[in-house]
């Protein structure tokens, strides 16, 4: 076997379908095995996929797993020298499979461990699929929005690279996670995600993880996929930006000083506050509600006060989403 796709999907029946029929129009049979791990949908995923999909492996969960455990347990059920993890909303573009393996494939590639496409968004835009890692100066750069007010700065572009076109093949420090190509001797090598992290973070925490063992990560544009995003964040979008956030500090506790992940808090605070206060103004002059501005508000008021709880209670908030999947 040579690709082994793991997709996995919680509500996201249509673009499930979609990614599945996708991967089917340019795989081949016989060196490509396709692994769907649902997190207990309720939408009637996993019949779908049994009824439309025979030949695809479908592992059902009795409950919601979370993205890096879920991804775990179909990386532990796949035989592939590579392992393809893709997003249950990715559409994958012809050629995408056999230009990813060729480009692997050469010898002079040996020490790529993890790879990521060019990712195109519904809009047709290109979108940023590749981040720094996060420090102090590049999420100050972010609560302030000076990568949206200089997006052609290099010291300003913050951990998104908002000067970079995604137009080159290149070595990054992040990719993110909506579709990874990996190479299974890597995986081996470096472990399996973090299943710490529930949803979000992992991404970072796992290209890092690769750094720190000498495999290269490689954005490679020679191969493309449609990304649509937010195909089950868009069932509780408050909710799963609160995990973000949980996400993000998570990382700081686990890779960096106390200290540091202290003064993560007190920009994630200045980042919301500047932003609620805004979106409240906004709505205020303009006597209306604007599309959107509702939610913002509300989505910054709660990220606000989950952080002003964080720092000053030193509470543990990982696995927040966990908790609330479990019960809903």
């Amino acid at each position: 076997m040579t690709i082994s796709v793991v997709i996995v999907s919680w509500n996201a029946k249509a673009f499930l379908l979609k990614c599945i029929e996708s991967i089917l129009a340019q795989a081949d049979s016989e060196s490509t095995e396709i692994v769907v791990v649902d997190n207990a949908s309720s939408d009637g995923s996993a019949d779908a996929v049994s009824r439309q999909f025979p030949t695809v492996r479908l592992i059902c969960n009795q409950e919601n797993l979370g993205f890096a455990k879920a991804n775990n347990v179909g990386i532990r059920a796949s035989s592939g020298r590579f392992l393809f993890l893709i997003n249950s909303d990715v559409v994958v573009s012809g050629g995408c499979f056999s230009n990813i393996v060729r480009y692997l494939d050469m010898e002079e590639h040996s020490a790529i461990g993890m790879l990521g496409p060019r990712i195109i968004g519904a809009d047709g835009k290109v979108q940023r699929s590749c981040m720094r890692y996060p420090s102090l100066g590049n999420t100050l750069s972010r609560a302030l929005a000076l990568d949206y007010l200089f997006p052609g700065s290099r010291l300003f572009g913050g951990q998104l690279l908002t000067f970079w076109a995604h137009d080159e093949t290149k070595s990054v420090e992040v990719i993110n996670g909506c579709f990874w190509a990996l190479r299974a001797s890597a995986v081996a090598d470096v472990g399996l995600l973090d299943e710490d992290f529930f949803i979000y973070g992992e991404d970072v925490d796992w290209c890092k993880r690769f750094n720190d063992r000498s495999w290269d990560v490689v954005f490679f544009p020679g191969a493309q996929a449609l990304h649509y995003g937010g195909a089950s964040s868009s069932n509780a979008p408050i909710r799963f930006y609160l995990e973000m956030q949980r996400a993000n500090h998570q990382y700081w506790r686990k890779h960096r000083s106390p200290a540091a992940s202290s003064m993560f808090l007190v920009i994630n605070i200045l980042h919301h506050a500047i932003r609620l206060v805004g979106e409240v103004a906004a709505s205020s002059v303009l006597r209306r509600k604007r599309a959107g501005s509702t939610e913002k508000i509300e989505r910054n008021a709660a990220a606000l006060r989950w952080a002003l709880r964080s720092i000053f209670s030193g509470a543990d908030t990982k696995n927040g989403l966990q908790a609330a999947g479990r019960a809903s």
